[in-house]
């Protein structure tokens, strides 16, 4: 997932909020009200829902492994609604893979709380039962844990590289190995983390064909993504929204319900996605396209990401980065009918340091020359992500809003509404301070929710991330890894076969 430059990631929160705030509207015109209606409409809904505390004896929430998760507390539970019954046939999509749940959960998960319903959701997610027992291969489509594929537990490191001269002594330092031993079930975490990203990613290659909708592919993403690893709260899943962004857009756009959107042979689509486990996220993304006009612009970007892994490392400069990125990209040109198009950096798109449940952490690496003079440092991961444009080389925010990530720097913001509370309970128990998109909280039964999640981004308390766009007719295309800077080398974590 993305990191904006400053200028456009630390935004007042008045300006992200509003622009969440004209998309929620018009997805909100549908009921047709009245400003002035809205908030007696909001507080209706809240009055007119019956709500009982689920207070069984020995009912404990799950507590969240994330810093920002909420910590105790009971679930409220609508008791008024009833589910259908479940069909005992189980139907295949056009994949071959069962059809999951509907979106609400059943009876038991309303009176039970919310852990029996996240149990519920991951069991639904997991595919639990429906792979071989002695599987010791990956299905098509993927529905084979990675755990079950390595059952010693040891998951295969990424492509090791040596650090610069300077640095070379670590290899053969004795107590550097010691260190590196210490951390190894960190590092196995991410690595498996990773073998899901690279076996996900082999499927998505599969059905993200022309003519595809982009809301099918994404959930048929998401879904081999829980199933490999064993989706379960907080502790394993998915880290962030599947963004698909197209041509011009180059990043933060993932399909809202609803949308039609259907992907093209002359479309270069952006796929980003990432994996966790228990908080060690796997930031990784590559460019698609169908059409092999755009290749030497694949290429070009490709090759910048490369070049910028190389040249990261233990004690390196944040500006000594941007600034190889930078030499490469410029060097690159595209011939699209007849015209010549310079290739451009996107100067206000980084790469990022990436902390435990948080996808972007305290530092940036730019795409070009300039920028922080801050170093690297053993045992931190990084993104190392680079856009490579058509255009101006420069984003701006457009279109509607998908992506949301609580702030886990707000401290307490009082909330009033109580639908708005009620929502900020299902983000943190679910969520903590990872990213989300609207598709994740209608696959967790939230309804009727744009109002309150307006209320706690103009609060600040949720953060909205609008996509990323340069201007239209543009194509933008984008390569990203994510490193691990071990004691003794880099590791590129989440390397694999196709790039």
């Amino acid at each position: 997932m993305t990191s904006a430059s400053a200028s456009l990631a630390r935004a007042p929160a008045g300006g992200k909020a509003a622009a969440a705030g004209d998309a929620m509207q018009a997805a909100d015109a549908k009921n047709a009200l009245p400003r002035d209606a809205v908030a007696a409409t909001t507080e209706s809904e809240a009055s007119a829902a019956t709500v009982t505390r689920a207070e069984s004896d020995g009912e404990a929430e799950t507590q969240s492994a994330a810093p920002a998760a909420s910590k105790g507390g009971k679930k409220k539970s609508n008791n008024k609604k009833k589910s259908k019954k479940k069909n005992d046939n189980e139907e295949l999509d056009e994949f071959g893979l069962p059809i999951l749940p509907p979106l609400k959960a059943g009876p038991a998960a309303r009176s039970g709380g919310a852990a029996t319903k996240n149990a519920a959701l991951a069991a639904a997610s997991s595919g639990a039962g429906d792979y071989p027992a002695d599987a010791t291969e990956q299905t098509s489509p993927p529905r084979v844990p990675v755990r079950v594929l390595f059952p010693a537990g040891e998951f295969p490191s990424g492509e090791m590289q040596s650090y610069r001269e300077e640095q070379r002594w670590r290899e053969t330092s004795e107590e550097k190995r010691l260190q590196e031993r210490l951390e190894s079930d960190m590092v196995n975490e991410a690595r498996q983390a990773a073998e899901v990203h690279r076996q996900v990613r082999k499927f998505v290659y599969k059905i993200a064909k022309p003519g595809v909708k982009l809301i099918d592919m994404c959930e048929q993403l998401e879904d081999a993504n829980r199933r490999l690893v064993e989706a379960r709260g907080l502790d394993a899943g998915i880290a962030f929204p599947t963004g698909c962004s197209l041509n011009h857009i180059a990043a933060h756009w993932t399909p809202n319900a609803g949308d039609k959107t259907v992907l093209g042979a002359d479309d270069v689509m952006k796929v980003d996605f990432g994996t966790q486990i228990k908080g060690r996220i796997i930031d990784c993304a590559f460019t698609l396209t169908h059409n092999p006009k755009f290749n030497p612009l694949l290429e070009v970007v490709r090759e910048a990401t490369n070049t910028g892994i190389r040249t990261a490392g233990v004690d390196v400069r944040l500006c000594e980065v941007g600034a190889a990125v930078q030499e490469v990209m410029d060097a690159g040109e595209i011939e699209l009918d007849g015209k010549v198009y310079p290739i451009k950096s996107v100067r206000n798109l980084n790469g990022h340091s990436i902390e435990r449940y948080r996808i972007h952490g305290g530092k940036s690496v730019p795409n070009v020359k300039g920028g922080e003079s801050t170093r690297m440092e053993e045992g931190e991961f990084f993104a190392i992500e680079t856009f490579g444009s058509t255009g101006r080389g420069l984003v701006h925010e457009d279109l509607e809003v998908s992506h949301y990530m609580r702030n886990p720097d707000a401290g307490r913001v009082p909330i009033r509404l109580p639908r708005a509370k009620q929502l900020l309970s299902t983000i943190d128990r679910n969520f903590g301070t990872l990213a989300f998109c609207r598709r994740f909280l209608d696959r967790l039964g939230e309804e009727k929710y744009l109002m309150a999640l307006k209320v706690l981004c103009d609060s600040g308390v949720v953060d909205p991330y609008p996509p990323l766009c340069d201007v239209k007719g543009s194509y933008v295309a984008q390569f990203e890894h994510t490193i691990y800077l071990h004691p003794t080398k880099k590791e590129v974590l989440s390397r694999g076969d196709d790039y």
